[in-house]
C-alpha cells in the first residue's frame, strides 16, 4: 500500500487500484484461473476512524519517538518518595503499573490540526535540523532549500507541557514563579498515564520539580442503578438541563457530598433535588435573619460576657465544624466536607438555634434589647462563616448572599480569608449542656409520636434526676422545651414513682416521664399494642421456622 491506501509498485498488475478494488480483482483472478476453493465469512476486528468511520489499514512509516524510560525513571522515584501523593493511594498501582512497563512513545501524528513537529529537513544535504526557533537554512550545509515535517505531534505531548508552557515557559516569568508547581490536580482515573504520567515526566524533565503535589481521582458518576452513562443506554444526565432545573450550586453539591474517596457517584435526579431544597433552606433562613437583623444593624465584636448558653453552644458547635470542614478538604474528603456543613446549618443552626433565638430577636423592649442584641450578632456571625464554608461548593448562592451581608472592609467572598476557629469560642460546658436539652426535648417528641398524642394536646412531663446540674438546666430552658416539645408543665421531682399510665424514656443523667390520662384513647391504645404485639410475634415465628429449616440455613 501506498500512504493514500493504493496498491503501489510492488503490486504488479494491481498497481494504482485502491484496496477494495484490489481485493476484488485478486478473488476475480483466482476464480478465472480455478484457483478459489470457497469464500466464506469471519468475524473480525477491523479497526475505523473515530471522525468518519474509514477502514484503517497498518502502515509502516517513519515516525518520531521519545526515549521514555530515563524520564519514566525519575516519574516512579518523585511518587515513591513522596514529592508526588496520589488520593486515593490505591491508585498509586496504578501508575506504577505503566511506568515500569512502559514503552518509547511515538510523538507524531498524521493529522490536520495539532502543533506542527519542529524537524526541518535539508533537500540538499538530508540533514535534519531540529531546534527552538523555525531555521531558514541547514545548520550543516548552509542550503536555504529546507521544508519542515508534516506530522504534528501526539496531544498528550501538547498537554504534557501544559503546567509550565502556559505560563511563558522557557522564559522565567512572574506568572512561572507564582504558579509553577501548583498544589493539587483533579482528574479521572482513565488518563493516568496519558496525561498525569506525561505532567510528572515532563516537568520533572524541563523544570527540575513536579507540576503538582497531590494528584486526586475523582469518583465515575453513575446513573441511578449504578450503571455507568452511555447513549447507548438512554441513561446520560445532561448537566445543562439539570443545572436550569436545580440550580448549578445544587447540582454541584450533589456530587460534592457524595463524592467519597474510592466509590463511584451513584446519582438521579431525585437527590439533586434533595439538595435543592437545600439551597432553598440557606435562602430562606438568611432572609429570616437578615429581616430581623433590620436596616440599623451594624456589625461588631462578640462580647463574651453577654452570650447566653444558645449563643454559647452554637459558636462552640462553628467552631468545630469550621475545624472538621477545614480537615475534610486538606485531606480531599469532599463528601465529609460537604456533609459536616450540610448536618450544622440544617439540624443545628435552623432546627435549633433560629427557633430558640426567636423570642429574643423578636423582643422589642428595653429589659430584652441586650439579649436581643447579642442574638443578632450571633446570627451574623455564623451567616457570614457558614457562606465562607459553603462557598467551594455553592458559590452562587453564597456570593450573592455575601454581597447583602458583607462589611465595609471585605471584597470579593472568592478572594476572601478561609476560616478559622476563634479561641475565645470554645465553651464545652454549654455545649454539653445544650445536647442534654435537645436530648430531653427529642425524648418527648418520640413520646408524643410513638403514643399517637393529638398534636393539639400538651402533655405534662416529670423529670427524675439526682443530678443537681441537670435539675437547673431543665428549671432554666423550661420555657423552651414546653415551646419545642408541646409541655403544659415540666417539673423535676427525683422520688418521681411513675403510674402504669406514665409513657417513659431514659436519657443521659436521668429519666422523664409522661402521664398520658387525659391525653390518649387508652383502650384504643391498648388495642394497637397488642395488635402491634401479634404482628411482631407472627414475624418472629416465621423467622425462626426459616431458621429451624436445614435446606435454608445450609
Amino acid at each position: 500500500l501506498d500512504p493514500r491506501g493504493n496498491i503501489n509498485e510492488n503490486g504488479g498488475a494491481y498497481k494504482g487500484l485502491s484496496r477494495f478494488e484490489a481485493r476484488e480483482k485478486v478473488i476475480e483472478d483466482l476464480q478465472a484461473q480455478g484457483l478459489l476453493e470457497k469464500i466464506e465469512d469471519h468475524d473480525h476486528s477491523v479497526g475505523h476512524c473515530y471522525r468518519c468511520n474509514t477502514v484503517i489499514e497498518p502502515y509502516l512509516s517513519k515516525q518520531w519517538f521519545v526515549s521514555i524510560k530515563p524520564l519514566a525513571d525519575e516519574g516512579i522515584l518523585a511518587v515513591k518518595d513522596g514529592r508526588i501523593r496520589f488520593v486515593p493511594t490505591t491508585w498509586e498501582k496504578t501508575y506504577f503499573e505503566w511506568m515500569y512497563n512502559v514503552r518509547d512513545w511515538c510523538i507524531s501524528r498524521q493529522l490536520w490540526w495539532g502543533h506542527r513537529i519542529p524537524a526541518f529537513y535539508c533537500e540538499s544535504c538530508e540533514h535534519v535540523t531540529v531546534g527552538m526557533d523555525d531555521p531558514t537554512s541547514c545548520e550543516k550545509c548552509g542550503s536555504a532549500s529546507i521544508r519542515q515535517d508534516e506530522d504534528v505531534l501526539d496531544t498528550w505531548f501538547s498537554s504534557a507541557l501544559w503546567p509550565f508552557s502556559t505560563l511563558g515557559w522557557p522564559e522565567s516569568t512572574a506568572a512561572l514563579k507564582k504558579y509553577y508547581p501548583t498544589s493539587v490536580l483533579v482528574t479521572g482515573f482513565d488518563i493516568i498515564f496519558f496525561w498525569v504520567a506525561r505532567m510528572i515526566m515532563m516537568g520533572l524533565k524541563f523544570m527540575n520539580d513536579a507540576p503538582f503535589r497531590d494528584v486526586y481521582i475523582h469518583a465515575l458518576v453513575r446513573d441511578e442503578h449504578g450503571h455507568k452513562m452511555s447513549k447507548s443506554r438512554g441513561n446520560v444526565i445532561d448537566p445543562l438541563i439539570i443545572m436550569d432545573r436545580y440550580g448549578t450550586d445544587a447540582f454541584r453539591f450533589t456530587l460534592a457530598i457524595f463524592a467519597a474517596q474510592g466509590r463511584d457517584v451513584v446519582l438521579s435526579e431525585k437527590r439533586i433535588e434533595g439538595y435543592s431544597a437545600f439551597c432553598n433552606k440557606i435562602w430562606n433562613a438568611t432572609r429570616f435573619i437578615l429581616m430581623n437583623l433590620g436596616d440599623g444593624f451594624v456589625p461588631r465584636n462578640i462580647k463574651i460576657e453577654e452570650l447566653e448558653r444558645f449563643d454559647r453552644w452554637i459558636l462552640h458547635r462553628l467552631n468545630l465544624v469550621i475545624t472538621d470542614v477545614g480537615r475534610a478538604l486538606e485531606e480531599y474528603r469532599f463528601n465529609e466536607a460537604a456533609q459536616a456543613i450540610y448536618d450544622f446549618w440544617w439540624h443545628e443552626f435552623c432546627d435549633w438555634y433560629l427557633e430558640l433565638t426567636k423570642p429574643r430577636v423578636y423582643a422589642t423592649g428595653e429589659e430584652g434589647r441586650p439579649s436581643s442584641d447579642a442574638a443578632k450578632q450571633v446570627l451574623y456571625h455564623v451567616l457570614k462563616t457558614c457562606m465562607m464554608l459553603m462557598h467551594p461548593f455553592m458559590p452562587f448562592i453564597t456570593e450573592e448572599i455575601w454581597e447583602r451581608i458583607k462589611g465595609d472592609g471585605d471584597g470579593r467572598l472568592i478572594v476572601a480569608r478561609w476560616p478559622e476557629p476563634e479561641g475565645g469560642f470554645s465553651f464545652p460546658a454549654e455545649a454539653g449542656q445544650t445536647e442534654l436539652f435537645k436530648e430531653i426535648v427529642y425524648k418527648i417528641r418520640n413520646i408524643r409520636g410513638e403514643m399517637n398524642i393529638p398534636p393539639d394536646k400538651k402533655a405534662d412531663v416529670i423529670v427524675k434526676t439526682s443530678d443537681p446540674m441537670l435539675g437547673r438546666l431543665v428549671e432554666t430552658e423550661a420555657v423552651h422545651i414546653r415551646t419545642n416539645a408541646k409541655v403544659e408543665r415540666i417539673s423535676v421531682d427525683g422520688a418521681y414513682s411513675p403510674a402504669k399510665t406514665d409513657a417513659s424514656a431514659v436519657f443521659a443523667g436521668g429519666e422523664l416521664f409522661v402521664p398520658l390520662e387525659g391525653l390518649i384513647d387508652m383502650d384504643r391504645e391498648r388495642a394497637r399494642l397488642e395488635k402491634e404485639i401479634a404482628r411482631i410475634r407472627g414475624e418472629l415465628a416465621r423467622t425462626e421456622a426459616k431458621l429451624g429449616n436445614e435446606s435454608f440455613t445450609s
